[in-house]
């Protein structure tokens, strides 16, 4: 299992990101959560099962159709296994 936090930069708000990225993870089984940023950027914490965790990064580095992606820094954490779903904080 694996756990990553994100920070995702560009076009990234106001594109559908967030809605798009939790309906990836609920695909992938993944869990925890993603929100908006005041800098602009997006904000999200994967966790799950090690393929699952690296699709789910591969696919934040396009975004939807609508978001640009100009970066994104990814930080390897302790996996802890706290979340029981994926939700888009606010």
């Amino acid at each position: 299992m694996k756990r990553i936090h994100v920070k995702i930069f560009g076009k990234v708000q106001g594109v559908g990101f967030r809605f798009s990225t939790k309906m990836m993870a609920k695909t992938l089984g993944i869990k925890g959560w993603i929100r908006n940023c005041e800098d602009g950027s997006v904000e999200a914490v994967f966790e799950g099962k090690e393929s699952s965790v690296e699709k789910i990064l591969e696919w934040c580095k396009r975004g939807p159709p609508l978001a640009r992606v100009d970066g994104v820094e990814v930080k390897e954490e302790k996996y802890e296994g706290e979340f029981r779903n994926f939700e888009i904080r606010f």
